[in-house]
């Protein structure tokens, strides 16, 4: 659980402000939601606290992605309901993606929570708690999400000072078979490229080093923009090429690229600035040209396998994560071993694995031929035992080499060591590096010689 309201600074009159506490799940879109939420409400008079017990008020911002995640979110806003019954929290807030997939029916099924929110009407978050206070007798508020924030978005950093997640749209133009984003979310809608860049300096500007640009598909960033004004100059490449013109940002780290839309000429600008962090996140879900299909993902394997040799052509060091749906429907065995063949040969550096979720409303929910579960769970532990073995032997090269590193604080594990990451690692997604001799500050660059490694993590020491 983050502590969204640790890095800001908040009036010396405490007593009197009623207390907030957010509790965000699922992904860093979601994050940035509520972090914005936490910002708009301090303007409002709100305190943002670390803590659930004492809140005046506790907001629960719901991931509805995937069956695993639905479930969490409704377990955790029966956790919080259940403490309005010690007295410990006054009101619960269920807001998010749930909220807006699920709408009236999330709201009669769940009484014990007092307001619902949807993805299209967070942003209004301070108005619609003064009305309850002062009671109005809404419970529920959804409006379509075409909500795009400003730089001037009021918004709290929920990470470590030093970095930053910058969301530069909102929605999806794919329709994956799989994916039921656009039904929450709706369609893509881009921030101008001027926008992005003046909150990347804002932030950059209250020391953030590393910039981590998510959005559901980067490389669809501007295509809305561009359909309605032919003059218009946002683009995957014009966007990479002003950020990395930001001064005092040290990385700049891209998620979520769908294949088909890394050019050659995107690879040439990261290949050649030092800004932009070589590491490739494109989820490629399967190998499989029917499965592929099936999935209505736009690519064939010889087109991503010619992604893949033209990445690596250029840039040797890159490092690739993708992540791969296991048990879709009418998945065979021998379309399952082509997947895992496929892995082996192309040797990732991180791997991800999701056994597919039916859900209502896709395309992929109403396919026959839907997988069992006991057969989803051994090829997801198939895959995923490979990947150790491949992860364990890449990370055994790094012993005795130096890399850069930057520190993150104390290791989650103990007090004794420091943690950090190299720019190969993207926070809360990949491994670590522990630091066992040194000392730095949180948010130093330092250069670390690796002297032992793990199947994710790497341990070494500070050498200068």
């Amino acid at each position: 659980m983050k502590n969204i309201g640790a890095n800001s600074n908040v009036s010396s009159n405490l007593s009197q402000k009623k207390k907030v506490h957010f509790i965000s799940l699922g992904c860093p879109k979601n994050l940035v939601d509520s972090e914005i939420m936490a910002g708009t409400l301090m303007n409002d008079g709100y305190e943002v606290v670390g803590e659930a017990d004492g809140a005046d008020t506790v907001i629960v911002n719901t991931c509805g992605f995937i069956e695993d995640s639905k479930k969490e979110s409704i377990q955790k806003i029966l956790e919080v309901s259940a403490l309005k019954e010690d007295g410990k929290v006054k009101r619960v807030v269920v807001a998010g993606c749930l909220t807006q997939r699920y709408k009236d029916d999330l709201a009669s099924g769940l009484p014990e929570a007092d307001l619902f929110i949807g993805s299209g009407e967070f942003q209004n978050i301070g108005k619609i708690l003064k009305g309850h206070d002062k009671g109005e007798k809404g419970r529920t508020f959804f409006n379509l999400p075409t909500y795009l924030q400003e730089e001037t978005t009021p918004r709290v950093n929920s990470q470590p000072k030093h970095r930053a997640y910058l969301k530069i749209s909102e929605g999806c133009l794919k329709r994956c078979a799989f994916c039921a984003i656009p039904l929450i979310r709706g369609n893509l809608q881009s921030r101008t490229l001027r926008n992005v860049v003046n909150e990347a300096k804002l932030l950059v500007a209250g020391g953030v080093k590393e910039l981590i640009v998510i959005s559901h598909d980067f490389t669809d960033y501007g295509w809305d923009l561009r359909r309605k004004d032919k003059a218009a100059i946002e683009s995957p490449v014009e966007l990479l090429r002003a950020l990395s013109q930001v001064e005092g940002a040290e990385w700049i780290r891209l998620l979520y690229l769908y294949p088909d839309g890394i050019t050659p000429e995107m690879i040439e600008l990261i290949k050649n600035s030092k800004k932009l962090v070589k590491y490739f996140d494109m989820p490629l879900q399967h190998i499989s040209n029917q499965v592929l299909k099936n999935m209505n993902r736009k690519m064939t394997r010889k087109e991503v396998e010619e992604v893949l040799i033209n990445l690596r052509r250029e840039i040797p060091e890159a490092v690739i994560r993708t992540q791969f749906i296991v048990g879709f429907p009418g998945e065979t065995e021998i379309q399952f071993q082509e997947l895992l063949q496929f892995v082996k040969e192309q040797r990732f550096d991180r791997v991800g694995c999701f056994m597919y979720s039916p859900e209502e409303n896709t395309p992929g929910g109403k396919m026959e031929q839907q997988v069992d579960q006991e057969t989803k769970q051994r090829r997801h532990d198939e895959l995923m035992a490979l990947q150790q073995e491949i992860s364990k032997e890449k990370h055994a090269q790094f012993v005795g080499k130096i890399v850069e590193v930057i520190v993150e604080g104390f290791s989650e594990e103990t007090e004794l060591l420091l943690q950090g990451r190299t720019s190969q690692q993207a926070p809360e997604i990949d491994g670590v590096v522990l630091i066992n001799d040194g000392q730095a500050n949180i948010g130093d660059l330092v250069k670390v010689r690796v002297t032992e490694s793990m199947e994710y993590d790497l341990i070494g020491e500070i050498v200068g």
